[in-house]
C-alpha cells in the first residue's frame, strides 16, 4: 500500500484540526510534562497539544514516513518519530501524562488490545484522550461501500477496507475495565464545502485511499467519477452554492488508575 500523502491530507487542515482542538480542551491536567500523540499525521494535532500545554515534552508518532517528514518540516521544534502503533507501541515509555490520538485508531486493528496498550503508556493519573470518526450513516460512507461492493468494481478490491472501530457501548465496557474516570461524547461537525468535488478531495486522502492505492491507473478516474456522481445526488446545494458536509466524531477520555 502506498504511503500517506500529507499534502492531500492538509487540503482541509482547519477542518481536520478542529477535533484535535476540541479534544485537547477536555484534558484537564494543570501542567502535564510528557505527552504522546499517536497517529500525529503531518503534525497539526501535535502543534495543538504544544499550544495547549506550552513547555511540555511532546512526541508525535505515525506509521507513515511521509507524514513524519512533513511534520518535522512544518513543526521543527517538536519531536516526531516513525512508529507503528499496531506493532511497536509497547516499545515506548510508560510515564506519559497524556496519551492523545485524533482520527487514527480507526485504521488500527484489535482495539481490545490497543486501548490497554495505550493506557499502559500512562503514569498513574494520566489521561488517555481519543477521537475517532463514526460517520457510518452519512451519505459518503454509504456511497463508498455501495460502489466498491458493486459488480463493476468489487473484483478490484478482494480485501475491502475493514473498519476497526467498536461500538460506543463496547468502548465504554472496555474502558471501564481500565479506568474509574471515563467521559464519552459525540460531535457532528458541519463542514461547509464549496463544491461536491471538495467532498471527493477530502476522501482521497482518507476513506478512498485504500481503494485508490490498489486500482490500476486507468481505472482511477472512472472510479472517482462514479463516486462523484453519487455525491452530487446525495448532497444538496444551499442557496448560496455551498454544501453542508456532516461529519460525526466520537470522543472519549479515561484516567489511568491512581
Amino acid at each position: 500500500m502506498a504511503d500517506w500523502n500529507s499534502a492531500q491530507y492538509l487540503k482541509f487542515k482547519n477542518e481536520r484540526t478542529q477535533p484535535s482542538i476540541d479534544l485537547a480542551a477536555r484534558i484537564l491536567l494543570c501542567d502535564p510534562q510528557k505527552i504522546l500523540d499517536i497517529g500525529c499525521g503531518p503534525g497539526n494535532s501535535t502543534q495543538v497539544l504544544a499550544d495547549r500545554f506550552p513547555g511540555a515534552y511532546i512526541l508525535g508518532i505515525d506509521s507513515s514516513e511521509n507524514m513524519i517528514e512533513s511534520a518535522r518540516k512544518e513543526h521543527g521544534s517538536l519531536n516526531f518519530q516513525v512508529c507503528d502503533a499496531s506493532a511497536s507501541l509497547s516499545e515506548l515509555d510508560s510515564d506519559f501524562d497524556v496519551v492523545f490520538s485524533n482520527a487514527c485508531i480507526q485504521w488500527i486493528p484489535n482495539h481490545r488490545a490497543l486501548l490497554p496498550n495505550m493506557m499502559a503508556r500512562l503514569k498513574k493519573g494520566g489521561i488517555l484522550a481519543v477521537q475517532t470518526p463514526m460517520n457510518y450513516e452519512e451519505p459518503i460512507h454509504r456511497i463508498i461501500q455501495e460502489v466498491t461492493a458493486s459488480p463493476k468494481w468489487s473484483n478490484f478490491f478482494p480485501n475491502p477496507r475493514i473498519f476497526y472501530n467498536l461500538t460506543q457501548e463496547e468502548y465504554y465496557d472496555l474502558l471501564s475495565e481500565l479506568s474509574d474516570e471515563i467521559s464519552l461524547w459525540q460531535t457532528s461537525y458541519f463542514h461547509i464545502m464549496k463544491s461536491h468535488l471538495a467532498i471527493l478531495e477530502w476522501y482521497r486522502s482518507t476513506g478512498l485511499r485504500p481503494y485508490l492505492d490498489v486500482l490500476p491507473e486507468e481505472y482511477k478516474e472512472p472510479f472517482e467519477q462514479e463516486i462523484l456522481n453519487r455525491i452530487v445526488k446525495s448532497y444538496s446545494v444551499q442557496k448560496n452554492g455551498n454544501i453542508i458536509f456532516r461529519f460525526p466524531r466520537f470522543f472519549f477520555t479515561a484516567v489511568a488508575r491512581r
